[in-house]
């Protein structure tokens, strides 16, 4: 189940009266599926009038939401065979800091990302997604690894 924010009640309700519509139009009458048709496209509409007239506020609630996705998460959808490597070779491994080789579409990257985590016992591990030294020395040095095997860099930023 999806978190709504206070200023997304009126998509809440919209997707309330599809998902009751669509549990009941088992037998597929055609005047349901019409007004199953009828409220996704009021929800488009309700969607694009709400994002694009956003406050201040409402952006960074949006930025800070529990279920938005994180490094990790891109990585797994966007690219196939990553492989994370570990440690800045000085002094240990800075969970904050998650990189390694990958594939994006079907070419060879090196990916670079902040991972701040779900959970509270992961955000811990991950020192809520604030480096420390050997985070940078880390990312420093899967960039040298990219350059040296000429491989694009795609970084992710999580502020």
């Amino acid at each position: 189940m999806r978190d709504y924010l206070e200023f997304e009640k009126p998509i809440r309700e919209i997707e309330e009266k599809i998902e009751k519509l669509s549990a009941t139009a088992t037998n597929g009458k055609s005047s349901i599926q019409n007004d199953i048709r009828k409220l996704r496209a009021k929800l488009a509409q309700t969607e694009h009038e709400l994002y694009k007239h956003l406050t201040p506020w409402q952006r960074t609630q949006l930025a800070r939401h529990p279920q938005r996705p994180s490094t990790l998460d891109y990585i797994n959808e966007l690219t196939r065979d990553f492989l994370e490597f570990h440690g800045d070779r000085v002094f240990g491994d800075d969970r904050a800091i998650v990189g390694g080789f990958a594939r994006f579409n079907d070419r060879p990257v090196m990916i670079i990302g902040h991972q701040k985590g779900k959970t509270l016992k992961e955000r811990m591990q991950r020192n809520f997604g604030m480096p420390n030294p050997e985070g940078y020395r880390k990312a420093l040095r899967l960039m040298q690894m990219a350059e040296k095997f000429n491989r694009p860099i795609i970084t992710f930023i999580d502020t």
